[in-house]
């Protein structure tokens, strides 16, 4: 028997049990951890054994048949992929090499979305330090470790991350092998991925044209000076759950701050917007800046108490929009904040409220007759 039957075999013997172990979802809450023992047992079992032997049949040269390797690589994805444990596989800064169908599922993210980006920055913030602390220290050789985390979209279910050292021959550094699975709670279900309806589609569409709707009613009915107030309480709630108005004349200026509570607001009105980076950039150059899961916890400063606003607010996207008049000066800053597990701004909305700004303006800059 050639060493591409034996790896057949085994392979085959590896599927088989995963598909056992997809059965065992159903099992009682207590006896859980054994099926999730049993899961990383077999996730070290490709890791040790079956990788390191694939790479050697892949680099045996031509007796070791490479087409026959082309299908056992194949193979070995797929197997991956339909593993029932959501499992992230990346590298010593957490960077996403690639994640199976369940842990798409499971974090609600698109595998062609998190690949290239670390997956700390999919934690909430509190939780992201300490994970990549322990991926670099798994990465080191220094043993496997578990610890719990919060995914920014679910920060309400603590999560149980094991990370596992994985070392291809063929690759000068070590990667990890993240499983992740809820803390008391059964594996989730894999559901497959289908594209999103029109109809969702057309509803978000609509949701804008009723924000454009209003933004113009309340920009024709009110004063100049009043302009960027009116505009923001447009804005709050119905598009973002923070609104953060200030204007630019001889420096920056808060004027409104509309929050979840007041106290929440109160924190960010004596904050001087010059200390904001985000706002300093977008008064200066006039760029609007989108940013899903901002990496930098200081984008927006710190508030009273010391502590990063966007930290404290549970910032998942931001966008902040200047307000440029017709002769090209920044009449103002717009920055809107969501929090939690409410949807991201999308490309689609950052470009209406791009087109808002410059309505904005030209209401900010209009006199009276």
């Amino acid at each position: 028997m050639t060493q591409t039957d034996e790896f057949g075999e085994e392979l085959a013997d590896f599927v088989r049990r995963v598909a056992e172990l997809k059965a065992a979802r159903s099992v009682p809450a207590d006896d859980l951890p054994t099926v999730l023992d049993a899961a990383i047992f077999e996730l070290d079992h490709v890791a040790d054994r079956l990788w390191p032997w694939y790479e050697r049949l892949t680099t045996s040269g031509p007796g070791g048949g490479l087409s026959s390797a082309a299908q056992e690589h194949q193979l070995l994805n797929a197997v991956f992929q339909r593993l029932p444990l959501p499992v992230v596989l990346m590298d010593r800064e957490t960077v996403v090499r690639r994640l199976n169908q369940a842990a798409t599922a499971f974090t609600g993210v698109r595998s062609g979305y998190a690949a290239g980006r670390p997956l700390s920055g999919f934690l909430a913030h509190a939780d992201r330090v300490a994970f990549r602390s322990q991926a670099a220290a798994v990465a080191r050789g220094e043993g496997d470790r578990s610890l719990v985390v919060h995914l920014q979209q679910r920060p309400s279910i603590p999560v149980r991350a094991t990370l596992t050292a994985l070392r291809p021959s063929s690759e000068p550094r070590s990667t990890v092998l993240v499983a992740l699975q809820p803390v008391g709670e059964r594996l989730p279900v894999v559901e497959p991925l289908r594209p999103l309806p029109n109809l969702a589609e057309t509803t978000r569409h609509a949701a804008l044209m009723d924000l454009v709707d209003a933004m113009t009613t309340a920009l024709l009915s009110t004063s100049a000076d009043a302009a960027l107030d009116r505009a923001a309480h447009v804005l709050h709630g119905r598009f973002a759950d923070w609104v953060v108005a200030d204007t630019v004349s001889a420096g920056l200026t808060r004027t409104t701050v509309l929050a979840p509570s007041e106290g929440e607001a109160k924190l960010l009105t004596a904050q001087d917007p010059a200390t904001c980076p985000l706002v300093v950039d977008a008064a200066r150059g006039g760029s609007p800046a989108l940013q899903v899961r901002p990496a930098d916890p200081d984008a927006f400063g710190r508030d009273g108490t010391g502590a990063s606003v966007l930290v404290r607010a549970d910032v998942t996207s931001l966008l902040t929009v200047p307000l440029p008049a017709p002769d090209g000066r920044i009449k103002g800053v717009l920055t809107l904040f969501r929090s939690g597990a409410r949807l991201a701004f999308s490309m689609a909305e950052a470009r209406t409220m791009d087109t808002l700004s410059r309505h904005i303006a030209l209401a900010m800059d209009r006199r009276a007759p």
